[in-house]
């Protein structure tokens, strides 16, 4: 705009503004004289200063503190007096912050976003259920699953008919056991469902050492990585619309956790298995893939015009619900996801018995001490 006023008189507004790329309306509005805002004028009908202060005055009389504004109104009609509308009474009462809700009504409390961070595994575990439909109608299984938030690896997991605290103790006892799991080392987070907020829950948890979080109610943002794992789970082609029985839905978890830990290859976790990242394989994992990218630049590099390529990494710190600052500081495609591996089974009505078999999957990384299946007896 200083440009247009300096060579606008000599070589012409328009053109200037033109060549300039500024519009002439807002060169002339940004010239034109601003004018000061005219006061409000006061609407004939409103009541003065004083007409105020008498209303709340009578709204302060000891006969009427305990009144609503209808009843005042009312009752100074009756004695042949007038000092303004309803209305009005509530105005002057909303001008002095003197009205509110006089019932005593709850309030929500304020539950502040749970902010955890996993840099290794066995530090942060994630934990839900989920219902699988049965073979008719209003006929469900409860599929219970406890991930490790940082390799995403399923570390314990079981199919039981009902939705049980003490079959959620009993999952999580076994898997500490397996995963040797010491006091102070682990935080395990889950929503508020009646098993997670159970007392016997609670009470292991501090038995054993574990911190407990929880989401906030209702919003299932708050446990994003058993949430996405079970979406992987019910989005395979082979996962089936309903299940025949109970033990149907544990023949197709024996299936799909093997898989899932040691066979998928998971997207925020570079491309490698919960396996690898879980018990440390990855490094070694990505050197080799480094080794295949490179040879295959040599023998062709006019096909990597920006380079040569380079493997996935594997994420150093996963989080649930990163700080605000952290989310602007952190690039897109090293933001996490979530998912991992074990099994447990429960018959109905019996009590929690569940035996691990070793078993060896088609990896000859898999360690000895990794339980590798749970079957039912």
């Amino acid at each position: 705009m200083q440009t247009v006023t300096e060579i606008g008189p000599r070589l012409g507004v328009a053109p200037t503004c033109v060549a300039l790329s500024v519009a002439r309306a807002s060169f002339y509005r940004q010239r034109a004289p601003r004018l000061e805002p005219r006061p409000r004028p006061v609407p004939p009908r409103a009541l003065t200063a004083g007409d105020r202060q008498a209303v709340l005055e009578t709204l302060h009389e000891p006969r009427f503190v305990d009144l609503a504004p209808a009843q005042v109104y009312a009752t100074l009609l009756d004695e042949d007096r007038y000092l303004c509308s309803e209305r009005t009474f509530y105005r002057v009462l909303g001008e002095n912050a003197e009205v509110r809700e006089r019932r005593d009504h709850l309030r929500h409390p304020h539950y502040a976003a749970p902010q955890l961070l996993a840099t290794r595994p066995n530090a942060l575990w994630s934990w839900d259920i989920t219902r699988l439909l049965g073979p008719a109608k209003w006929t469900y299984y409860y599929l219970y699953v406890l991930l490790d938030v940082f390799s995403r690896y399923v570390v314990g997991w079981t199919v039981a008919p009902r939705e049980l605290a003490a079959i959620a103790e009993q999952l999580i006892a076994e898997s500490c056991e397996r995963q040797r799991i010491e006091p102070g080392q682990l935080t395990v987070h889950a929503d508020r469902g009646a098993a997670m907020i159970s007392k016997p829950v609670a009470l292991l948890l501090a038995d054993l050492g574990i911190t407990k979080t929880h989401s906030r109610p209702h919003v299932s943002n708050d446990n994003p990585f058993s949430e996405s794992q079970f979406k992987t789970m019910k989005y395979r082609p082979d996962f089936p619309e309903r299940f025949g029985s109970i033990e149907h839905a544990r023949r197709h978890g024996q299936d799909f956790f093997p898989w899932y830990n040691t066979e998928h290859h998971h997207v925020g976790l570079g491309l490698f298995t919960p396996h690898d990242v879980h018990y440390g394989l990855a490094a070694a994992k990505r050197e080799r893939r480094a080794r295949v990218l490179a040879e295959a630049f040599a023998r062709h590099p006019e096909r990597f015009p920006n380079g040569p390529p380079q493997p996935k990494t594997v994420p150093t710190e996963v989080w649930i619900n990163p700080p605000a600052k952290l989310v602007e500081a952190v690039p897109p495609e090293n933001t996490m996801t979530q998912e991992s591996h074990e099994v447990a089974i429960v018959e109905p009505g019996a009590s929690v018995e569940v035996v691990f078999a070793r078993g060896q999957p088609d990896t000859p990384n898999l360690t000895p001490e990794d339980p590798y299946m749970a079957v039912a007896q």
